[in-house]
């Protein structure tokens, strides 16, 4: 008598074998992560260096111990101290003035010559953009002896015009090339729709292309305010002791000693004005991703 044996049939697994990640892949990877901390150690290396010694006692400033020691908020009182000479919570508000005036102006001038540059077709138009390229190359430095002369001759020096001016000039060919690409990109039906409701080439303009144009324009402003907080070269030579910006303001700080440099105060100065556009870039970054990436692929 033979047993007849059934054998249960096996249900058949879903889910698909896990594939071994291959050693170049892993290589990879690694060098990746690699390069990330060596860009972060790179940018953010001398921003924690000052941090640590903003927050060092003085006595302690050249301590090389790479963490915090001897922590305290003397430096951030010194920076402020005016009995010294030091007027840094003047120097704070004169960088607010200049740098809202002058990304005001530029956004201004910047956008109508962006939208004219990008959506209009009129004699010059490429000799125009050139000559704002070769602009926003042309050297600093070589403008200082004319501008300082000029302004001499008209009774500018010290006053707040004399720094606008010279960094809308700065600011401006950036703004407009920035704007450009974004307003060439922007769907042409779109305005012409609005035109063919009634809409003047202004109306639709303002209405219509300037909102669309938001995250590059505010892009633009973040990028020209730290631009033009950030000059010193000509605030040097053309502000006064009532309108001198920040970076004059912390290279002419002094301490109780004349003879020695208050490292630990300049650091603290320097903390005060990076952290606030560190905060500021952090909080609205994506807007500034999509601003700057805005009209980088054609549809």
């Amino acid at each position: 008598m033979t047993m007849s044996m059934t054998k249960e049939p096996v249900a058949e697994s879903n889910t698909l074998p896990v594939q071994p990640v291959s050693w170049r892949k892993r290589i990879g990877t690694v060098r990746l992560y690699l390069g990330v901390a060596i860009v972060l150690l790179w940018g953010l290396g001398p921003f924690y260096w000052m941090a640590v010694v903003a927050f060092r006692d003085p006595a302690h400033t050249f301590d090389s111990t790479p963490w915090p020691t001897h922590v305290t908020l003397e430096n951030f009182r010194n920076a402020f101290d005016t009995s010294r000479g030091n007027d840094f919570g003047k120097a704070l508000l004169n960088s607010v003035i200049i740098g809202s005036a002058t990304t005001a102006v530029a956004l201004i001038l910047g956008v109508l010559a962006a939208y004219a540059l990008a959506r209009m077709t009129f004699a010059g138009k490429y000799l125009i953009s050139g000559l704002i390229l070769s602009a926003s190359m042309f050297p600093a430095v070589v403008l200082v002896t004319p501008l300082f002369q000029l302004f001499t001759d008209i009774g500018w020096i010290g006053q707040y015009q004399a720094m606008i001016i010279p960094n809308i000039s700065f600011v401006l060919p950036m703004t407009v090339y920035i704007l450009a690409s974004f307003f060439a990109e922007l769907p042409w039906e779109l305005e012409e729709a609005a035109r063919i409701d009634g809409a003047s080439k202004f109306q639709a303009f303002r209405l219509i292309m300037l909102p669309l144009a938001a995250p590059a324009v505010f892009t633009t402003a973040i990028l020209a305010f730290i631009a033009s907080i950030n000059e010193y070269l000509l605030a040097r030579l053309l502000s006064g002791e009532d309108t001198k910006p920040v970076t004059v303001a912390i290279a002419s700080f002094s301490g109780n000693d004349p003879l020695v440099q208050p490292y630990a105060a300049i650091m603290a100065a320097g903390v005060i004005v990076t952290v606030p556009l560190v905060i500021m870039v952090l909080i609205f970054q994506r807007r500034i991703i999509s601003g700057l990436t805005a009209g980088g692929v054609k549809s």
